[in-house]
């Protein structure tokens, strides 16, 4: 069973992430800000072999003549800004536009290069765009829904194949196929994914045995679990129900963005060092180090949520200092992962493991009722583990209870109440209540939470609801694109006439989901994708 047998995972070791292959070049570079986005260096392929890079850079860094950015140059292709070639035109609607978009954010299958960091895929892809260069798990299954509108089945199922690939060969999906990424993972869409293939007939039994390695990637060390302690992405609760939290295995700040991880970090450990004392050096020291590896914990775990960042994270609701993201067990997550453990129980020949999840999705479900649901917001939240209680953070992710019908009909009720009454704006809907500097709160609006929230209130019969939801976000998507000719990343859904804010980098434009959402809502309530 699960909660007794050890979970081995046979997986293939990624090549060396840039930090490894680099060393004290890479911390030079990403430490000076050498590039504004401190992604670009880690996307850089080299001219020659690494090694040899290092090996030139330890011998002439010290000369009064050395120039890093030259070096750079001479040593680098460096990505471009995606500038895209692709000239938007709007005399052509939007649904044109984002059907010419599609071949400009395809990727051919991949030929490996030595020094890259890109995770070579097999069969073709679509990208997001703007700086995001390689296949990003959980924007996937939305951009799908706009490749199923656009009649695009056979790069769908490529797509699928990936991933499908991805988990065979490093025993998850990573947020993004990077050497950089291959240490966490994001929200696990692939189980919907395979619906999209189910719709069109496709037999998913070749994927079956991807979908369970996924899913025990999740519950990997489970068995060693006694109530009320947690280890890497599984939390037994007091109970001992099994429940899931968002993390990442490494201890250092991210690579892609490592500047502005470490800026955080030593804000966290100074407001640490500010609010306790001690008794001794070596007792400070010890208690830094430590700190300041929880906080890169964190910031990792919010990175693997797909929500960076979020209120939704902060202790404090506000400050990104205060961050905590591995003391919380997030509803979606768990939503999530409950679909795929009612999914494996219905399919999987392994007796063994059907009633591993079908008991844990028994206790899964009840778990939505007694620890996500607050009763004095009348809302799911997500709960704090070290708490012991609901959060007090309202925010979208609240609706995947209804999004995969786990909601009690009174419940649904609550939720639409407050959608309506504080999550509507003039373009769409909030991310969550909380205005901060932060892209995953309001003012901002995202394309896949508005299919959850759309998908969710139709469930339970709030049609006008979802329609008016729906219908404001393809109006602001339109808007925007009149006037720009671009469509974007997230939106100001609160001021339509401003442009989106907050985060670590700039609003891209492309954009995979994006594009995906609103060809599939414009089926519904506008235009039809032919």
């Amino acid at each position: 069973m699960l909660t007794d047998t050890p979970i081995e995972l046979a997986v293939q070791k990624p090549s060396a992430t840039p930090d490894l292959l680099y060393g004290e070049l890479f911390t030079a570079i990403q430490s000076e800000g050498l590039f504004a986005d401190s992604k670009t260096f880690v996307d850089c392929i080299p001219f020659k072999d690494p090694a040899a890079i290092v090996d030139a850079y330890i011998a002439t860094k010290d000369d009064a003549a050395f120039n890093l950015a030259f070096f750079v140059a001479a040593h680098f292709t460096v990505p471009q800004e995606e500038e895209i070639v692709y000239q938007s035109n709007t005399a052509y609607d939007i649904v044109t536009h984002i059907q010419k978009l599609w071949s400009v954010l395809e990727r051919k299958a991949d030929t490996p290069q030595t020094g890259s960091s890109l995770l070579p895929l097999p069969f073709p892809y679509i990208v997001p765009g703007g700086r995001f260069r390689e296949v990003y798990y959980w924007d996937s299954y939305f951009t799908m829904l706009g490749l199923k509108a656009s009649g695009q089945y056979e790069m769908i199922e490529s797509m699928v194949k990936n991933f499908a690939h991805l988990i065979t060969t490093y025993g998850h999906i990573p947020n993004g196929n990077r050497t950089y990424y291959t240490s966490r993972s994001q929200p696990p869409f692939f189980g919907l994914m395979l619906e999209l293939l189910n719709e069109q007939g496709k037999d998913l039994t070749p994927y079956y045995q991807a979908l369970e390695k996924e899913y025990l990637y999740w519950m990997e060390d489970a068995f060693l679990l006694k109530p009320g302690v947690a280890t890497k992405r599984v939390v037994r609760m007091e109970d001992g129900t099994l429940l899931n939290r968002y993390w990442d295995t490494g201890t250092t700040p991210r690579q892609e963005s490592y500047r502005e991880d470490v800026v955080t970090a030593e804000a966290i450990v100074e407001n640490f060092l500010t609010a306790h004392t001690f008794s001794s050096i070596t007792e400070q020291e010890h208690a830094t180090i430590q700190r300041c590896q929880k906080a890169y914990a964190d910031l990792r775990a919010a990175a693997a949520s797909g929500w960076d960042f979020s209120s939704r994270w902060f202790k404090d609701g506000c400050n990104l200092t205060s961050i905590e993201t591995t003391d919380i067990i997030p509803i979606d997550l768990n939503c999530l992962l409950l679909y795929y453990e009612n999914m494996i129980g219905k399919y999987t020949s392994n007796d063994i493991l059907r009633q591993a999840v079908t008991e844990n999705a028994s206790k899964r479900l009840a778990a939505l009722e007694k620890y996500f649901w607050h009763p004095d917001l009348n809302f799911f939240t997500d709960y704090h583990f070290t708490d012991k209680q609901p959060t007090d953070r309202l925010s979208l992710a609240g609706l995947f209870p209804l999004f995969f019908s786990y909601a009690k009909k009174e419940q649904a009720q609550s939720v639409a109440q407050k959608i309506e009454a504080s999550f509507l704006q003039k373009g769409g809907l909030l991310t969550t209540l909380a205005t901060t500097v932060q892209q995953w709160d309001a003012p901002n609006g995202w394309a896949p939470l508005q299919w959850i929230a759309h998908h969710s209130l139709k469930k339970y019969g709030f049609d006008n609801l979802a329609k008016t939801a729906a219908t404001s976000w393809i109006d602001l998507n339109t808007a925007v694109y009149k006037r720009t000719g671009r469509l974007f990343e997230k939106y100001n859904v609160v001021d339509t006439t401003l442009e989106a804010g907050g985060g670590e980098y700039p609003n891209q434009d492309g954009f995979g989901w994006t594009n995906g959402v609103l060809l599939a809502l414009l089926q519904q309530y506008g235009s039809i994708v032919e």
